[in-house]
């Protein structure tokens, strides 16, 4: 890509977070977009999931949501997502017909999956925060996401129900 199509994409600052109560148990995704002058927030809760998928599902939400190509900074209190993408272990898993070694398979696959082929999509640099700690947008995720999983009418995450 040349410098100048660099310089032309949008810039989009995304904050995400996931629950899961009991892990597993009921769970949901928190995310807040912001551009320029606008800001939109995004969530949804499942019936059973776990913490690491409803982190990851925030993460791809948040990406899929976005209807151009993006330079994106997202930021996420989830080391299982930020070290997946920034260490290249979803890489490594994948290459390895996704094994996290020749003994163990890697688990959510599905996730990973959309995960990496958002990465390809948009320009996204990955930021850890530390949770509760008084960032407001992640605050605000953390708030989104627990009351999504405490809802009523909680999705069925299919990824996480038909591996169980």
């Amino acid at each position: 890509m040349s410098e100048d199509t660099k310089l032309q994409l949008r810039r989009v600052t995304v904050f995400t977070d996931g629950s899961a109560i009991g892990n597993p148990g009921p769970g949901g995704y928190g995310v807040v977009l912001k551009y320029a002058k606008h800001r939109k927030e995004l969530s949804s809760g499942f019936r059973l999931t776990t913490n690491n998928r409803m982190e990851l599902l925030g993460a791809i939400v948040a990406l899929e949501s976005l209807t151009e190509r993006c330079r994106i900074t997202l930021h996420s209190d989830s080391k299982y997502v930020i070290d997946g993408i920034r260490r290249g272990w979803a890489k490594k898993w994948k290459a390895a017909g996704w094994m996290r070694n020749p003994k163990e398979p890697a688990i959510n696959v599905d996730l990973w999956e959309k995960m990496l082929a958002l990465c390809d999509k948009h320009e996204v640099g990955f930021r850890w925060v530390k949770g509760h700690s008084g960032v407001v947008e992640n605050e605000r995720c953390d708030e989104l996401a627990v009351t999504a999983a405490r809802g009523v009418g909680l999705l069925i995450d299919h990824g996480y129900e038909q591996r169980s």
